[in-house]
């Protein structure tokens, strides 16, 4: 079981307000992110709508983009370097999109059925050319985004609900609801267990990778975080305590060095990863990053 960091006095510093959009109060935004290099940001909702949300002179935020989906929205991710968005969707399908350059428009490439029910969590690998999703059917599954064939899927047991990809190694981590991380090595049209390893009592909600550092995060219901070394082959861990209630999101800032946070309980924990924590020593991925 990993330690938990040596207890410290927090600074009771808070984030400043820039903005806000106000939303329909019958329909969730399922996920938001930054839109690159411009004042803006993309959501996407259980209203079945994508929007881009540019910020006027006025100083507020206005949709250049509304555009309706067959099915309600539950992921995305967009590649600031070629505008591209992914769309998971409840009905499995994940849809893919190109933004253009004043981000007014938004140009269909293809749909995916990834799925059999509710896209959890997709991430588009520009190197490689796949899309990597996983869902509700309990299913990892990934895809070649310039044919649309599928290339290969993996079945949690547990349900898989986290999902981050090292583009090094190609390793795949998947968290899922019994509080276990499943790490596959990719090829184009198969997969290798590497291993599996846990340390929370509850299931995973949020996982995070850092490939500088090659460490992964892990987020949960038993509301801790752990930070995973796999990279230093050491099989050390750190348990953060910070939240009331579930871990929701986690995100690393490389040239910050910290870890933020988002929980249940309403409140954002911005850890600093430069501090000495306590450490533990396990035997639970040593030998991953033997080779490549």
């Amino acid at each position: 079981m990993a330690a938990p960091a040596l207890p410290s006095s927090p600074l009771r510093r808070r984030p400043l307000l820039l903005g806000q959009v106000e939303g329909s109060p019958d329909h969730a935004v399922t996920m938001a992110a930054l839109v690159p290099k411009e004042d803006g940001f993309l959501s996407v909702s259980e209203d079945r709508t994508v929007r881009v949300w540019l910020k006027r002179d006025s100083g507020q935020y206005w949709p250049s983009i509304y555009h309706p989906l067959p099915s309600p929205c539950s992921c995305m991710c967009i590649n600031p370097e070629t505008r591209r968005l992914s769309v998971g969707l409840d009905n499995g399908t994940i849809s893919e999109f190109i933004l253009s350059e004043d981000y007014n428009k938004m140009t269909p490439l293809k749909s995916y059925q990834a799925h059999q029910s509710r896209v959890l969590m997709v991430l588009f690998v520009l190197e490689m050319e796949w899309i990597l999703s996983i869902g509700q059917d309990k299913h990892f599954t990934w895809h070649c985004s310039e044919s649309g064939q599928r290339l290969g899927s993996y079945r949690i047991s547990a349900g898989a609900c986290g999902l981050q990809f090292d583009m090094e190694t190609r390793h795949v981590f998947i968290g899922d609801h019994s509080g276990q991380v499943t790490i596959l090595k990719l090829e184009q049209e198969n997969s290798n267990l590497i291993t599996t390893f846990r340390g929370h009592t509850g299931g995973i909600t949020a996982l995070c990778w850092d490939p500088v550092q090659r460490v992964l995060f892990s987020g949960s219901s038993d509301h801790s975080i752990i930070m995973w070394d796999i990279g230093g082959r050491k099989g050390t861990a750190i348990e953060l305590q910070g939240h009331n209630d579930k871990v929701q999101s986690l995100f690393y800032a490389h040239h910050t060095r910290q870890l933020i946070s988002c929980g249940a309980d309403g409140g954002i924990v911005v850890w600093n990863m430069d501090v000495e924590r306590q450490e533990v020593h396990t035997q639970f991925f040593s030998f991953i990053w033997s080779g490549k």
